[in-house]
C-alpha cells in the first residue's frame, strides 16, 4: 500500500535554524524538498571531504580482516596517510613505467654502454642508431660507415658511425638513453621495492576500514543536515521549510512544533510529482521489495502498488523459465547454505529465493523435468505427479503450452486494466477499462486462431467489437461525446495491434522454458549418451554434466532477469498505465 502524506512547512526564527533542524533530524519523518542552490562553504567543505575519505577507500580492499580497528587515531590522520602513500605510489609508477620504456630501448639493440658512447664522443667519434624496414635498408645506397646490430625478417637495427656530428641518415633515428644498463636495472628494482612497501602499508592500514565507513556515514549525514540548512528559505528573521510527512506521522510533527514554538502549516500536496513514495507491505509480501530495489523502481505517488501481482506472476514466470525442479531443488540447497553463511544480510531476499525455488521444483514436478532428464521423470515416483497436458517430453503437447502461455498473458494483462479501472472507480472512463477487459478476450481467440491453427469462436468479433465500443465511449468521456470518440479512435486501432503482440509476447514462457530443457538433455546425451566404460570416462562426464547444468541454470536465471522482469515492468505495467516515475521516501534523520 502507499502511504498518503501531508504537504507540511515548518516556520522559524532564522537564529534558531540549527536547533529546529536538530528536533527534526531527530524526529525522522519528514522527507525535505532540497531546494537547487548555490552550495554554501559548509556543503563545499563537506563534500571535499567525502570525495578525499571515498578516494582513500579505493585503496584499501573490502574483504573483513577480522583485525581490530586503530584506537586514538582520528579518521582524518588515516586519510592524510593512506592519500599521501597514494600520491607517492603515483609518482613512483609514473617512474617506472618511464623506466620500463627505457629498458624496451636495450632490449631492442642490446646491453651498450652508454659511458663508453659518450668516451667515443670526446674523441671525435660520433655513434646516431636507427632504425629501417629491410626493404628500406637493402635499396639504401651510401659511403658512410654504418654497423648493422640487428636484422631480422622486416627490421634492421643499425649504427652510423662518423667523424662529424652533422652527418645523419634518413631512417627512423632511435637515440641511445642516458644511463647505463645496470643502473638502470637497479633503479627499476628499487622503485619496485618502494612501490611493494606502500602496498604493505596500505595492508597495514586495511584495520582502519571500518572506521573510514564509519567517519563516511558521518559525513554523509552532516552533508545532508547542510544541505537541507541550506534549502530554508525566507527573511533575514524568518525560514521556513517544505516536505512531505506520512500522514499517520503528522501529529508527531505537530507535538514537536508546539514544543519548539515552530509554525505548522499541513495541506494537501498541491504537485503529486513531486511527492515520495513510501510502501508500506505486510512482512510476507515485503519479500518482493529486493527486486525491485535491484531494478531501482518505484511507483509514483499517485500509481497503484502491485506489488502482489508482481510477485505472484513473477513466481509462475520464473518457475516456467527455469522449469527444472532439479534446479530448483539446487536452487534451495544455494539459498539455505547462503542464509546461513550471511546472518546478518536481509532475510527478504532469501525468502524471495525459497518461494521462487519452490514454484519451480512444483513446475518441474508436474511436468516431469528433472536435470532434463526423460529417464528421472520415469521413475515410479515421480512419475505420479506428471500432468500430461505440460509434459516436457510430449511431442503433441506443445500447443497446450504455448496456449497456456497466451491464457497467463490474458489474465494479467486483464488484471492490469481491472486495476487501471478501480483507481479510476469515480470516474466513466473506469468502463473503458472494462472495455479493455473484453478487448483482451476476444485477442485470446484471435491468438489461438493465428499462432495455433484453432477455430475462432464466433463470439470473438463481438467481444472485441463491444469492448472496443466502450473503450471509444469513455476512454475520454466529455460532454462532447463525439469529439472524445475522435479524440480515442485516432490511437485505438494501434493500441489494440499493440495488446495483440503483448498477448502472443507470452509465448516467450514457452520458448525459453522449452530451450532450457533441450539444452539440459543436450549435455546429458553428451555426457552419457553412449555410456560409461571407464573412470576416465566416468570424470569426463562428471565435468559435462557441471559443467552444462551450471551453464545451463546461469543462462534461465538470464533469462528471468530478461524475460520474466520485462513481462511485469513492460507489459503489464503499460495496461495499468504505470510509469514507475516515483522517488523513494527518505526521511531527515540521524
Amino acid at each position: 500500500m502507499i502511504v498518503k502524506m501531508k504537504q507540511v512547512t515548518l516556520l522559524t526564527d532564522a537564529k534558531y535554524r540549527q536547533a529546529t533542524l536538530e528536533q527534526l533530524r531527530e524526529l525522522g519523518v519528514l522527507h525535505p524538498q532540497i531546494v537547487e542552490r548555490s552550495s554554501s562553504e559548509e556543503i563545499q567543505q563537506t563534500e571535499s571531504e567525502l570525495e578525499r575519505l571515498d578516494k582513500a577507500l579505493t585503496f584499501l580492499e573490502e574483504e573483513e580482516t577480522g583485525q581490530t580497528p586503530p584506537k586514538g587515531e582520528e579518521a582524518k590522520t588515516i586519510i592524510d596517510a593512506i592519500l599521501g602513500l597514494a600520491d607517492e605510489k603515483d609518482e613512483l609508477s609514473q617512474a617506472l613505467y618511464k623506466l620500463i620504456e627505457t629498458r624496451h630501448w636495450f632490449e631492442r639493440w642490446g646491453k651498450g654502454s652508454y659511458t663508453s658512447i659518450q668516451k667515443l664522443k670526446k674523441a671525435g667519434v660520433y655513434c646516431r642508431f636507427y632504425t629501417a624496414t629491410k626493404k628500406d635498408f637493402e635499396e639504401f645506397e651510401t659511403d658512410k660507415m654504418i654497423q648493422v646490430i640487428v636484422s631480422d625478417q622486416n627490421i634492421v637495427r643499425l649504427v652510423l658511425i662518423s667523424k662529424s656530428s652533422n652527418d645523419k641518415l634518413e631512417f627512423k633515428e632511435d637515440p641511445m638513453p642516458e644511463i647505463e644498463f645496470d643502473d638502470l636495472t637497479s633503479e627499476i628494482d628499487h622503485i619496485e621495492g618502494e612501490i611493494k612497501r606502500i602496498n604493505r602499508s596500505f595492508a597495514e592500514m586495511q584495520s582502519a576500514r571500518p572506521l573510514l565507513l564509519d567517519q563516511r556515514e558521518k559525513l554523509q549525514k552532516e552533508l545532508e543536515f547542510n544541505t537541507v540548512a541550506a534549502s530554508m528559505e525566507g527573511s533575514e528573521r524568518i525560514i521556513y521549510l517544505q516536505g512531505f510527512c506520512p500522514q499517520d506521522s503528522v501529529k508527531d510533527i505537530e507535538k514537536m512544533a508546539e514544543e519548539q514554538g515552530v509554525g505548522l502549516i499541513i495541506e494537501e500536496p498541491d504537485n503529486p510529482e513531486a511527492v515520495p513514495t513510501l510502501l508500506r507491505q505486510p512482512k510476507w509480501l515485503r519479500i518482493i521489495q529486493p527486486l525491485f530495489d535491484f531494478m531501482g523502481t518505484v511507483p509514483g505517488y499517485k500509481e497503484q502498488d502491485i506489488s502482489l501481482i508482481f510477485l505472484a506472476f513473477f513466481s509462475i514466470f520464473y518457475a516456467m523459465l527455469v522449469g527444472d525442479a532439479g534446479y530448483g531443488i539446487v536452487m534451495l540447497a544455494g539459498t539455505w547454505y547462503f542464509a546461513r553463511k550471511n546472518k546478518k544480510a536481509p532475510r527478504e531476499v532469501f525468502r524471495l529465493m525459497y518461494l521462487l525455488s519452490f514454484t519451480t521444483v512444483l513446475w518441474g514436478l508436474f511436468s516431469g523435468t528433472w536435470f532434463g532428464s526423460e529417464a528421472l521423470s520415469k521413475l515410479p515416483v515421480l512419475r505420479e505427479f506428471i500432468i500430461e497436458d505440460i509434459y516436457s517430453f510430449s511431442n503433441v503437447n506443445q500447443a497446450v503450452l504455448m496456449q497456456l502461455t497466451f491464457i497467463i498473458g490474458a489474465v494479467h494483462l486483464s488484471l492490469g486494466h481491472l486495476i487501471a479501472a478501480i483507481k479510476k472507480i469515480n470516474s466513466l472512463t473506469a468502463v473503458a477499462e472494462l472495455g479493455w477487459i473484453v478487448v483482451l478476450a476476444g485477442i485470446y481467440f484471435v491468438a489461438n486462431s493465428l499462432v495455433l491453427g484453432k477455430e475462432m469462436p464466433a463470439m470473438t468479433a463481438p467481444l472485441i467489437l463491444s469492448g472496443a465500443g466502450l473503450i471509444l465511449l469513455f476512454a475520454n468521456f466529455q460532454k462532447n461525446i463525439i469529439k472524445g470518440v475522435l479524440i480515442t479512435l485516432g490511437n485505438l486501432p494501434l493500441d489494440i495491434i499493440n495488446s495483440f503482440s503483448d498477448v502472443v509476447s507470452y509465448i516467450r514462457l514457452f520458448a525459453v522454458g522449452m530451450a532450457t530443457v533441450i539444452v539440459a538433455a543436450s549435455f546429458n546425451e553428451m555426457a552419457v549418451g553412449s555410456g560409461i566404460d571407464s573412470v576416465i570416462g566416468g570424470i569426463l562426464a562428471v565435468i559435462v554434466l557441471v559443467f552444462g547444468h551450471t551453464l545451463n541454470i546461469t543462462l534461465a536465471l538470464m533469462a528471468v532477469l530478461v524475460h520474466g522482469v520485462r513481462l511485469n515492468m513492460l507489459e503489464f505495467s503499460s495496461h495499468v498505465g504505470m510509469q514507475w516515475s516515483g522517488k523513494k521516501y527518505n526521511p531527515f534523520r540521524k
